[in-house]
């Protein structure tokens, strides 16, 4: 399958420095064969969060290259599905000149993780894996 036979997804949260990054690196490393993966955000961070880079290299994903990037610059790409993975992105969802179908399924923000280390990092392994069971399902069912 060339990269012209693959769909494209576009994921979406509000800095693009957590959920988003997630999705993005477990659609690559799980659909690639079938998606082209990218992700933005509507506000972007400085750059990804360092426990989300620790959470998916413990699934044996990495995403430390990653780079938090706005939304603006991907509006006039030929998406075939965009998912939006928390309410802020969803509400400032912009709009794209084509109609794309668009899928809201909202995780919690690791990043708001409050206590130790450790109990933020637990929060991370929890998003991480609900990102993984079903954001990836949902994209998969749409391939």
């Amino acid at each position: 399958m060339t990269l012209g036979d693959k769909k494209r997804v576009l994921i979406l949260c509000t800095g693009n420095s957590c959920r988003s990054q997630m999705a993005e690196g477990f659609v690559t490393h799980l659909l690639g064969g079938q998606w082209v993966a990218r992700s933005a955000g509507t506000r972007p961070a400085a750059r990804v969060h360092p426990l989300a880079v620790k959470a998916m290299a413990e699934a044996g994903i990495d995403i430390s290259a990653g780079e938090p990037e706005i939304v603006d610059r991907h509006l006039d790409e030929p998406w075939d599905l965009v998912v939006t993975v928390c309410d802020s992105a969803r509400e400032a969802c912009p709009t794209f000149p084509r109609p794309i179908e668009t899928v809201h399924i909202p995780f919690d923000d690791p990043a708001d993780a409050e206590g130790t280390d450790e109990e933020k990092m637990a929060v991370f392994r929890r998003v991480r894996d609900e990102i993984r069971d079903r954001l990836v399902a949902a994209v998969r069912k749409r391939g």
